[in-house]
């Protein structure tokens, strides 16, 4: 089991609320959906996955995600954005999911990363 699969086993996640590597090439190649990153502002700055657009957990509010599209979250390695899930599953959001690898793992498997 990875690190991420326990932190989603241990948070009580389904594996329906996460995106594979696969998915998530293809939902940034899209653009059909809003790619949330919650680090903070310093961790986006040093680079982040194309067209995410920065929501820090410190200060993460589910009512100011997008509704009309899919959002996926994500952060560095799965942590706080499996953690905004629950906020935003708890909040009523449904079409939504995490990337547990985060862009630590978005780099490791060759993603793009811009400043």
């Amino acid at each position: 089991m990875s690190f991420s699969q326990l932190v989603a086993r241990l948070l009580g996640l389904k594996a329906s609320n996460t995106v594979s590597h696969d998915e998530m090439t293809d939902a940034v190649a899209s653009g059909k959906c809003s790619i949330v990153d919650v680090r903070e502002p310093h961790e986006y700055s040093q680079g982040h996955i194309p067209g995410a657009v920065n929501h820090p957990f410190s200060r993460f509010d589910p009512s100011l995600l997008v509704c009309d599209e899919p959002v996926i979250l994500v952060c560095q390695a799965g942590g706080r954005s499996s953690k905004a899930l629950q906020k935003a599953l708890q909040a009523g959001h449904r079409n939504i999911r995490h990337y547990p690898p985060g862009t630590s793992g978005w780099k490791a498997h060759g993603g793009n990363i811009v400043m």
